[in-house]
């Protein structure tokens, strides 16, 4: 429509004009081309406007999902990686928060991984070091940990270029407090954020640990080992197998695994960290909400596919529950004996 009118605004210009009447016609030109810029300058004003009022809602749009970012900002706790086996290309500008995942074996932290590997800005990479030659001396850790905090570690897990937080899972008998020291100053140098999952009722983990390790010969689904699974129907499977609990080191075992735990929070305790705890998790996933505020993240609703194995009182799911039953009634630990999610 513009265009016809300038080809027609075009054809006035080149008209004869009259001889009788020249004045009238110099009048109507000057009104019909003031007509027509407003109108032309009334068409780009609204496509200003309309641009100008995209880019302010994309940028509160930017804001909103960039809150948790900014709040760490100020605490040094962010990094720009340069990885040398790929390019970040656009996301090379965006932060990752690095952060380590410290736990013992049956505390929830396969569940809780999966948890964080659900958000759209997390990369965690498992269980690095269950594989016994990455941790057989400092160097070969340190070395590791450079490549995971680098985004030079690929799995299935990996979400390299526009990662936010990157990090990994780490038993505490996988060199752990073996080399306490020389991984505690690596985790302050390069300002590693720890998250300390453990769980309260250690005779429920003591369940899942001996249970674990029957089937790891047993095989009990189809002749595969399975330490987490994915439908209730192999969680029931594998939960018919009830194990024996030696009642007589019961308290010194109990103790035992309080204590590494303990050591573990006295070695890292210099460090950026948050406790969770799997009961805490199981009963209330909002507890998810503080730990991404503590990774920096956007909050998301996070999903697993993990199914939990062993539902219900333990006495259950323990062979001869009278004698453990009996062993812990008057203890500090008799709380273990209780439903407790």
């Amino acid at each position: 429509m513009v265009e016809d009118m300038c080809f027609l605004y075009k054809e006035i210009l080149v008209m004869k004009p009259p001889k009788r009447s020249p004045m009238l016609l110099r009048t109507a030109v000057i009104i019909f081309s003031m007509v027509c810029g407003v109108f032309i300058f009334s068409v780009c004003l609204k496509q200003i406007s309309t641009q100008a009022r995209t880019t302010f809602m994309d940028f509160k749009v930017i804001d909103n999902h960039s809150q948790s970012i900014l709040k760490l900002m100020n605490t040094h706790l962010l990094h720009y990686p340069k990885p040398s086996s790929f390019s970040r290309n656009e996301c090379a500008h965006n932060p990752v928060l690095f952060f380590a995942i410290l736990s013992n074996q049956r505390s929830g932290s396969g569940w809780f991984e999966t948890l964080l590997n659900s958000h759209v800005n997390v990369s965690s990479y498992g269980e690095i070091f269950s594989v016994r030659e990455r941790r057989q001396n400092v160097s070969s850790i340190l070395l590791t940990l450079d490549k995971v905090y680098n985004l030079d570690w690929f799995n299935s897990a990996s979400k390299n270029e526009c990662s936010a937080a990157t990090g990994l899972k780490w038993m505490l008998n996988q060199g752990l407090v073996e080399h306490h020291k020389e991984i505690a100053e690596y985790f302050n140098h390069r300002r590693v954020s720890i998250i300390f999952l453990f769980r309260r009722n250690l005779l429920r983990r003591m369940v899942s640990m001996l249970a674990n390790s029957y089937d790891r010969y047993a095989k009990l689904l189809n002749g595969t080992h399975k330490a987490h699974v994915h439908s209730a129907e192999e969680a029931e499977i594998l939960s018919k197998y009830k194990p024996i609990i030696n009642s007589t080191s019961l308290l010194d075992d109990l103790k035992d695994m309080e204590m590494r735990s303990a050591k573990a929070l006295e070695y890292f305790n210099s460090t950026r960290h948050i406790i969770v705890y799997y009961e805490d998790l199981m009963r209330n996933h909002t507890k998810l909400k503080d730990v991404q505020e503590f990774l920096g993240l956007p909050q998301m609703e996070l999903t697993s596919r993990h199914v939990k194995i062993h539902r219900g009182p333990l006495s259950d799911h323990i062979q001869n529950w009278d004698d453990v039953n009996k062993t812990l009634k008057g203890t500090i630990y008799e709380s273990f004996l209780e439903a407790d999610y």
